[in-house]
């Protein structure tokens, strides 16, 4: 089965975001990967929710929305309101995490959870079998263009035994220096989506970047 590709807006022109969205709606990307940063969870500050409402309006993709933010299970409604298919919250960022797997389920959304590079697998045994998907980041989240973290391949494959052990259908999304290497690399590890930035949005041609991504 091919992986599902999102491209991640963080790496977008955002000076002509219009642009960069008809051209990801024109692709063969499956989803578009929004990042939402409140610089307290993580050291940078993205874009809010006046900006999420006008990429909603243009994107033609479902949108995966990434809360790297303290507190996320505040804006499960904001999130609803823009038409989010998944929302992802994170691991670390959540004290009662069952329960905000829950509120994003019963607003009609699919429930995702991330877990930073530091954080084990073993640490998502309990909440697998509630959750549509688990993002693994490939590097410390924050800020695009980082180095890829080589371990995160073998987090990828714990995963996904960790899913078959607990009888989950969780999806496996990684997102952080992902190119055709690490790409290759991590779908065969067991990886099920891949979210690319710069890989994307620095290629010549983007739309030839998300077919060969397509086709990993």
């Amino acid at each position: 089965m091919k992986p599902i590709i999102a491209p991640s807006l963080l790496s977008a022109d955002f000076g002509n975001l219009e642009k960069d969205i008809e051209m990801i709606n024109q692709s063969e990307a499956d989803w578009l990967h929004l990042d939402i940063m409140d610089g307290v969870f993580v050291p940078n500050i993205s874009f809010g929710f006046p900006v999420l409402k006008h990429v909603a309006r243009l994107s033609r993709k479902p949108l995966d929305v990434h809360l790297m933010i303290v507190n996320p299970e505040k804006f499960i409604s904001e999130v609803k309101a823009i038409g989010a298919d998944i929302m992802n919250v994170h691991y670390e960022a959540c004290a009662h995490l069952h329960r905000v797997v829950q509120q994003i389920r019963e607003a009609g959304m699919k429930p995702a959870v991330t877990i930073n590079p530091a954080t084990p697998v073993l640490m998502l045994k309990d909440i697998l079998p509630e959750v549509y998907m688990v993002l693994v980041m490939g590097v410390n989240p924050g800020f695009g263009g980082q180095k890829f973290i080589e371990h995160t391949v073998e987090k990828v494959r714990e995963l996904h035994e960790l899913i078959r052990q607990t009888q989950s259908n969780a999806l496996i999304e990684v997102d952080g220096g992902v190119n055709l290497d690490t790409g290759k690399r991590l779908v065969e590890a067991g990886a099920d989506i891949l979210v690319a930035g710069n890989a994307v949005f620095s290629a010549s041609v983007p739309q030839e970047m998300i077919h060969a991504l397509k086709s990993l």
